[in-house]
């Protein structure tokens, strides 16, 4: 369990993107790491809802804040790999590790700087000029899905 491959979420806005993420994770195997607060109730009625009937299946872990989940992934010595728009390295061109932790920031704002400046690792989806964002339940699917074919 230390070496699966997990999807950090922060401070999510929105329920259903929440909910997709958390079933994609299911079936693929993959942990998922919550960190409050979220824009919408974080209740085991909400997250089954979000979820469906995929939130038994799913390795959740829910941390009260950034500095829980950053003390959390220091003991377990996990890689930080932070998707955002600001960055310039394009995901397809970095090779992820058993054990990584993929953080995707809020839907409305992304990460702040304090939190992009923690990461091990700073990537991107290569878009269109002019297009600001890809949906985030699609960029997980994105980067975790090249991050699992990687690692076979």
């Amino acid at each position: 369990m230390n070496n699966r491959l997990r999807i950090a979420l922060y401070q999510p806005d929105i329920a259903g993107n929440t909910g997709t993420i958390l079933r994609f994770a299911a079936c693929l195997g993959l942990g998922v790491d919550i960190i409050e607060p979220a824009g919408f109730p974080l209740s085991d009625k909400a997250l089954r809802r979000a979820g469906m009937d995929y939130l038994e299946m799913t390795a959740l872990t829910r941390h009260v804040d950034w500095d829980a989940f950053e003390d959390w992934r220091k003991v377990h010595a996990k890689r930080l790999v932070l998707l955002s728009t600001k960055a310039t390295a394009p995901y397809t061109e970095f090779a992820f590790a058993q054990g990584d932790i993929l953080l995707f920031g809020r839907e409305s704002a992304g990460v702040p700087d304090p939190v992009h400046q923690a990461a091990d690792a700073r990537l991107t989806i290569p878009m269109q000029g002019g297009a600001r964002s890809i949906n985030v339940a699609l960029s997980v699917a994105m980067v975790a899905g090249e991050a699992v074919r990687q690692l076979g």
